[in-house]
């Protein structure tokens, strides 16, 4: 390789096992439009057996682009991999990408271009799902900063991202090699979090996330005690990153229902009486660590009760919680006597014996109530304040819930 040419992006790319996948992956790179004399290519066989290592050497010496072959034996997962191509690179931004998957043919170019005019340290291209499921809610818009606080970014810290490379020498920022898990989302969320901004290309699909017709996808390996590990440390890292406040209590909604309600949703039905116990005691610690009322009242009802009976240790509220949403049974709407509140009547609501209280069944964000969309009224009065048509819209709403408590009071007068 030429020592003397800086590449715009280093491409790191660990492999395992990955044929004929690896294939169109390392086509896509070699057809971006950003050209050959702008990239580089470290490539990391973590001790495959399946022709892999064989076909990356071949690669590297027939391609355009400067091509570093590492062959090493199994390291048991994507960080030791990429953490090695990370050391090797030179470019002035890294893309880790994974050998399953492959870019858009403009994916480079326009990430660098996104970074170099808006500053930014971390870049997210869209991305579609082959034979797989992919996150959407983030790719709203195409936005040269965006707020990681209340945007949707947070969903989506898979490394499969444009980071440049000086915040990562900078933070010595590498992946946790002692997680077999949400290593990946640990390393972005710091990077998030401790960069000078994330861009967002959404008008242009970057990255094709494949599912391995093999079903090999390390994201489906490990038991439910590497998720917890995962879980403990990223709110450990939060919680170190971000002082105590509303901007916390945001990104701590994130390993809550993504991460720890995975673990509390109708899989326990399935879960023995053990793993249920065990689960319980894994999650203990952080419950009492980082659950509060700040983070609670930024959660949906039904997922804040599961994660309430949680934080008390209460398995069989839970599993009777997780029967009553799975039937998709559709709970009464209650309103406070001033009209200033509402809840949804989930099992125990009122209960004293079952020692949930009150606020855990108040709405206080957008939910719903079977089909129909609700929110608080105290909410909906505030948006009296816009322009015409939204303050009709708000009228009808008021009345609406007025008629409703009406009605739950003279059901409650005939009993």
């Amino acid at each position: 390789m030429n020592e003397e040419r800086i590449p715009d992006v280093t491409v790191v790319i660990g492999a395992y096992e990955a044929m004929p996948y690896l294939v169109p992956c390392l086509e896509s790179v070699e057809a971006q439009t950003i050209g050959a004399d702008r990239l580089e290519i470290v490539a990391v066989d973590d001790g495959s057996t399946d022709g892999t290592g064989e076909y990356l050497e071949k690669f590297a010496a027939k391609s355009r682009i400067p091509t570093r072959v590492i062959r090493q034996k199994n390291s048991g997962g994507p960080s030791g991999p990429r953490n090695v191509g990370l050391g090797l690179a030179r470019g002035r931004y890294v893309f880790f990408l994974d050998a399953d998957d492959y870019f858009g043919e403009e994916a480079l170019e326009r990430m660098v271009a996104m970074a170099d005019r808006a500053g930014s340290d971390v870049v997210l291209g869209k991305v579609v799902g082959v034979n797989r499921g992919a996150p959407k809610s983030m790719w709203r818009a195409t936005r040269e900063r965006v707020d990681i606080y209340h945007s949707k970014v947070i969903y989506t810290l898979s490394a499969q991202k444009l980071f440049r490379r000086d915040l990562l020498e900078r933070l010595s920022l590498r992946f946790d090699e002692s997680l077999r898990t949400g290593e990946d989302a640990l390393f972005t969320m710091e990077a998030y979090l401790r960069g000078a901004g994330v861009s967002v290309i959404s008008d242009y699909v970057c990255y094709y996330l494949v599912g391995r017709e093999d079903g090999k996808h390390v994201t489906k390996s490990g038991g439910y005690e590497l998720r917890f590990d995962a879980m403990r440390a990223m709110m450990s890292l939060i919680h170190r990153l971000e002082p105590a406040g509303p901007k916390r209590d945001l990104l701590m909604v994130r390993p809550f229902t993504v991460g720890m309600l995975q673990q509390f949703g109708p899989v326990v039905l399935k879960d023995s009486e053990e793993v249920r116990r065990h689960k319980m005691e894994l999650a203990a610690p952080m419950m009492e660590t980082y659950w509060n009322d700040g983070v609670a009242r930024l959660i949906k009802v039904s997922e804040r009760l599961r994660l309430a009976c949680v934080a008390q240790g209460r398995t069989d509220l839970l599993v009777e919680m997780v029967r009553y949403i799975r039937a998709k049974t559709v709970p009464d709407v209650v309103a406070s006597r001033k009209g200033d509140k509402l809840f949804l009547a989930y099992p125990y609501f009122r209960d004293r014996s079952a020692g949930l209280a009150d606020s855990n069944y108040e709405v206080t964000v957008p939910d719903w109530h079977g089909t129909e969309r609700i929110e608080q009224p105290k909410a909906a009065a505030r948006r009296a304040s816009l322009p015409r048509r939204a303050a009709r819209r708000v009228r009808r709403d008021l009345k609406r819930w007025k008629r409703r408590v009406m009605r739950w009071r003279a059901r409650q007068n005939k009993r």
